[in-house]
């Protein structure tokens, strides 16, 4: 395992009475893409500016190389911030507005110039220093802002929705951008965004937040396949969640059909939720299915169609390369490891409860 770089240590923060963070433990690896992910209100930025050290928590630690810093001014951290809004200096050229920390820094002049072109080039903005930001494209801005942060060497590289403010496809050139820069440098990246497929592209790890509490951590790939609850389930991609009754190990029935599944330990007779992606969810012949419906919706997406089936009471949401009419009888079938069972909460507002660490 990399050597752990930053923990946050039983970290809360409340503004005006109402808490933020609630109790947040959390640690970060070296050279780690970590992505805070989760609506808006949920905590993640107000994560990012205590790391930053633009706030101060409530209570708790913030811990960077075994050292306390959570008293520690914003300049004196070996870190650097980007942020959605670009925040170049409009009167300086894009070399001056990449020297700025380094200037404060009283590094030489040949110094810094080997820094500015080393960071263009990093950046793919090579022969760029003479040009002012009004010329440059929200893309080529958004790569100064990274450029500025990057010369300054920092061990830990922040970036608050950096790419919020770019239409999708230079939102999409630019998320490999910074995977490439990522590899390349070895700078240990905190990332926030509220965008789900941004989260699952780019991270190592993806922590999912809501209303102030960590609900789940974990790769890409297990936070998209194995959502611990509801509320990760449904934020991350689409999903069918429905109500159902764990009969047994590895048996479950879901609207009133049984079907295999691979999850045990959830006792016996026991209500459950179920997460079901459209893309696990297989037409057949009615008579082939474990439960039959009939096409009550479709959309073409281009790479897949999107329809909705309507079975046993449930609206079905289904993604197939394999194109069924509206009205089409169908019977539905389901690959019991794409069965994925989750605790039902015992409360409305279980929802936002504390990640059992």
């Amino acid at each position: 395992m990399k050597n752990v770089l930053v923990n946050l240590e039983h970290i809360s923060k409340s503004y005006d009475g109402q808490m933020i963070l609630d109790d947040l433990n959390l640690y970060i690896r070296e050279n780690e893409f970590l992505t805070l992910l989760g609506p808006s209100g949920c905590g993640k930025t107000t994560t990012l500016r205590i790391l930053g050290g633009f706030e101060q928590p409530d209570t708790g630690r913030v811990v960077f190389e075994d050292k306390d810093i959570t008293n520690l001014p914003a300049n004196k951290r070996q870190l650097n911030t980007v942020f959605q809004k670009y925040a170049l200096f409009t009167h300086m050229n894009i070399a001056e507005n990449i020297a700025f920390g380094l200037k404060i820094k009283n590094k030489s002049k040949a110094y810094i110039d080997d820094k500015i072109k080393y960071a263009l080039k990093l950046v793919n903005l090579d022969g760029y220093e003479k040009r002012m930001p009004d010329s440059l494209s929200g893309g080529q801005q958004q790569r100064i802002a990274i450029a500025r942060a990057i010369v300054n060497e920092p061990k830990l590289l922040l970036l608050d929705e950096p790419l919020g403010a770019l239409d999708l496809k230079l939102r999409q050139d630019m998320q490999y951008e910074l995977i490439r820069l990522k590899n390349e440098l070895g700078i240990t990246f905190i990332y926030v965004t509220h965008d789900q497929e941004e989260a699952l592209t780019m991270s190592d790890t993806i922590v999912v937040m809501n209303q102030g509490y960590i609900q789940q951590i974990g790769s890409p790939e297990r936070i998209y396949n194995e959502p611990e609850n509801a509320f990760v389930a449904d934020f991350i991609g689409e999903s069918n969640i429905i109500g159902a009754t764990m009969i047994t190990d590895r048996l479950v029935e879901i609207l009133g059909a049984r079907f295999a599944c691979v999850d045990e330990g959830f006792g016996e007779n026991k209500p459950v939720d179920v997460v079901i992606r459209p893309e696990d969810v297989e037409l057949v012949k009615p008579e082939e299915g474990t439960i039959s419906g009939v096409v009550s919706h479709i959309i073409f997406k281009g790479v897949h169609y999107e329809m909705e089936v309507q079975a046993n009471g449930f609206e079905w949401l289904v993604h197939s390369t394999r194109m069924f009419p509206v009205g089409t009888s169908v019977g539905i079938k389901v690959d019991p490891f794409n069965i994925q069972i989750m605790n039902k909460p015992e409360s409305e507002d279980e929802e936002a409860t504390k990640l059992d660490e």
